[in-house]
């Protein structure tokens, strides 16, 4: 098997993420792997199919994914049936940062309890 076959998920990954620049090339075994993520959130899961795939060190791949927002983590969308809570947990592990999301978000947001489906919030870096 090809070091690019065994990272081929990595690969579809970026494709679905829309990593802008990509460049992949293989050179003596080793997948050399280039591009930029919208948010620092989108770079992490790069990086953690790359682990999921290669191990904690993996030393068949070398991966220089940039972020081309660096001032937040991520844009979300917000969708049917989610609430700052929910959204905090995916993000953060801790439902209770809803709080950092909602101070992010005053521009647009007056109450937490209050989101509506398609309204873009800004998750912040913490």
């Amino acid at each position: 098997m090809s070091v690019k076959s065994k990272y081929q998920a990595v690969l579809e990954l970026g494709e679905s993420l829309g990593i802008q620049g990509g460049d992949v090339r293989e050179e003596n075994g080793v997948l050399k792997v280039k591009g930029e993520a919208k948010t620092q959130y989108e770079k992490d899961i790069m990086w953690d199919k790359i682990k999921e795939i290669g191990g904690s060190s993996p030393s068949d791949i070398m991966a220089n994914i940039t972020v081309a927002d660096d001032s937040i983590y991520h844009r979300h969308t917000v969708k049917s049936g989610e609430t700052l809570g929910k959204i905090a947990k995916h993000y953060y592990d801790d439902a209770m940062k809803y709080k950092e999301i909602f101070a992010a978000n005053q521009n647009i947001l007056k109450n937490p309890d209050l989101i509506h489906p398609d309204q873009e919030l800004v998750i912040p870096n913490l």
